[in-house]
């Protein structure tokens, strides 16, 4: 095979649930494709790269040129209510069911020994600062039900302490032991959310 397609297929394989076989067929359509999508798609990936930066505040995604993103300038989020999610993934999981209206904060992973992830790595430290400024109430936490998302969730928790008067949350029931918001449907969300749970 041609070492420039193949390069191209080690690329896609490495994306998170993308395997050598299907990123072989994007490639191959990709490629074989006469309207020009992969110049466009290319264009769109280089222009993105340039303007796209995570939030200096949540951590989310934004190409806005003011210091934060959409969501913490919107506000009529500041409604108290701040919800912990591991990744982009997770706030697009949760705005497209409708089931949140406050603020987020993407701790950018979650500790893990085995993958290696230490709480330097994780977006943790302007937190305490974040819940004074924006008067946050309650803050919930909307992480994988797995070892390492309750891991995470219990130090979060001690890095904010006692000190700050905020009522810790997490999702109740239909998020099964070992889940992924990516998995749930919009029925089972709404129910984890409001049944949720003080920890």
């Amino acid at each position: 095979m041609n070492s420039k397609i193949e390069k191209l297929i080690k690329q896609f394989a490495k994306l998170p649930r993308l395997g050598s076989r299907a990123a072989q067929r994007i490639v191959l359509a990709l490629l074989q494709d006469n309207t020009g999508r992969a110049e466009k798609l290319a264009n769109a990936l280089l222009d993105a790269a340039a303007t796209i930066r995570p939030c200096p505040v949540c951590g989310v995604l934004t190409d806005s040129d003011r210091t934060s993103c959409e969501f913490c300038q919107d506000a009529s989020r500041a409604n108290g209510q701040l919800c912990i999610v591991r990744d982009l993934s997770d706030v697009w999981t949760l705005e497209k069911s409708a089931v949140f209206f406050g603020r987020y904060h993407i701790l950018g992973g979650l500790l893990s020994g085995v993958a290696g992830t230490t709480p330097e790595d994780l977006n943790i430290s302007n937190l305490p600062e974040r819940i004074c400024n924006e008067n946050i109430k309650e803050i919930i936490f909307a992480l994988p039900n797995t070892v390492e998302g309750k891991t995470t969730q219990h130090y979060v928790i001690s890095v904010i302490g006692s000190d700050c008067a905020v009522k810790f949350s997490e999702l109740a029931s239909g998020v099964p032991l070992g889940g992924d918001l990516d998995y749930l449907d919009d029925g089972t969300l709404s129910l984890a959310f409001g049944g949720r749970k003080e920890i």
